[in-house]
C-alpha cells in the first residue's frame, strides 16, 4: 500500500510539472509586448533569484563549488546553458508570434530525437520498433517540409536544442537543481549587461509598460524552476516509462492551446506531418512498456 501510495503521488507530482509547462504558452503570450531575447534576460535573472535560496536551504554549496571548480563540470554545463538558452529563446519566439503549433511538433519529435542521438553518441543499440518510430518521424518532417515548400526550423531547433541539452546534461555530475542555479549563474553577466544597456538607451520593459508586466517578468522564475522541481520531486517515486509515457502531456498542451486558445489554424500538411509523428510515438511507447514489463518480469525471477 505504501509503494502505490506513493506511486500515485509521484504521478500527480511529475503530471502537475508537465502541466504547469504545457500550459506556459498562456503564460509567455501575455507578455507579447517585449521582445522575445529581453524575456528570456529577465527569466535567467529571476530563475538565479529564485533558485539561490533553494540551493542554500538544500545545503548544496559544496556541490556547487565541486562543479565551478572542476574545469571538465564547468565546460560541459557551459555547453548546456547554449543549448537551453537556444531553446527557451525560441519557444519564447514562437509563442509570441503565433507559431505553438510548430512548438509542439518539435516537443513530440524531441523523445525520439533523443533515441537518435542515444544511438549516435553513447553506442545505444535499437530496437526493430524503435527504428520503424525514428523512420516514421523523419518522414513526417520531410512531408511537411514537402508540402509546406519551407523547412519546419522551429520545430527542430527545439527538438535539437533540448535532445543536446538532455545528452549533454546526462554526463554532467550535478543535480538538475544545482545543474540549473549554474547554468542561469553562467548567463546573469551578459542578461545584466545587456538589461543595463537597454536602460541606457531608454528602452526596455521593466519599470517602463507598468506594474503587470513587471510581476510577470519576475514570475518567470516560477515558470522555469517550479515545474523542475516537481518534477525531481515526482520521478524518484516513479518508473522511468511511466516518466517517458507522462512527457507528452507538454507538447499535447501546446497542441490543444494553439488549436482552441490561440486558434491557430491547422493546416493539411500540418494533420499529415502529425500523424505520422503521433504513429511514431505510439509504436517507441507500445515499444517502450513491452521492454520495461520484460525487464521487471526477468528481475522478479532472479529475486525468487
Amino acid at each position: 500500500m505504501k509503494i502505490e501510495r506513493e506511486s500515485l503521488e509521484g504521478f500527480l507530482v511529475v503530471a502537475s510539472a508537465f502541466l504547469i509547462w504545457g500550459a506556459s504558452p498562456i503564460y509567455w503570450k501575455t507578455l507579447a509586448e517585449v521582445p522575445a531575447f529581453e524575456i528570456l534576460m529577465h527569466r535567467v535573472i529571476w530563475s538565479f533569484l529564485f533558485l539561490t535560496p533553494i540551493v542554500a536551504v538544500q545545503r548544496r554549496w559544496g556541490e556547487f563549488m565541486a562543479a565551478v571548480s572542476n574545469m571538465r563540470t564547468l565546460l560541459i554545463l557551459f555547453a548546456t546553458t547554449l543549448f537551453v538558452a537556444t531553446n527557451w529563446l525560441i519557444f519564447i519566439w514562437s509563442v509570441n508570434n503565433n507559431r505553438v503549433l510548430q512548438a509542439s511538433l518539435g516537443y513530440f519529435i524531441n523523445p525520439l530525437f533523443s533515441v537518435l542521438l542515444g544511438m549516435v553518441f553513447l553506442k545505444e543499440r535499437l530496437r526493430p520498433l524503435q527504428v520503424t518510430a525514428l523512420l516514421l518521424a523523419a518522414a513526417g518532417v520531410a512531408y511537411l517540409t514537402l508540402r509546406l515548400g519551407s523547412f519546419p526550423w522551429i520545430a527542430l531547433s527545439l527538438a535539437v536544442s533540448f535532445g543536446f541539452y538532455g545528452l549533454v546534461r546526462k554526463v554532467a555530475p550535478v543535480s538538475p537543481v544545482v545543474g540549473l542555479f549554474v547554468e542561469t549563474l553562467l548567463l546573469m553577466p551578459p542578461a545584466v549587461g545587456y538589461l543595463i544597456y537597454l536602460n541606457g538607451l531608454g528602452q526596455g520593459a521593466f519599470i517602463r509598460l507598468g506594474i503587470k508586466i513587471d510581476l510577470l517578468l519576475m514570475a518567470s522564475a516560477l515558470v522555469t524552476a517550479l515545474p523542475l522541481l516537481l518534477f525531481i520531486l515526482g520521478t524518484k517515486r516513479l518508473h522511468l516509462s511511466t516518466v517517458g509515457f507522462l512527457q507528452y502531456i507538454v507538447p499535447s498542451c501546446f497542441f490543444l492551446i494553439a488549436v482552441f486558445v490561440f486558434h491557430e489554424v491547422v493546416s493539411s500538411a500540418q494533420i499529415g506531418a502529425f500523424a505520422f509523428i503521433w504513429s511514431a510515438l505510439a509504436l517507441y511507447t507500445a515499444d517502450s512498456m513491452v521492454f520495461y514489463r520484460l525487464l521487471a518480469k526477468i528481475s522478479v525471477k532472479d529475486c525468487s
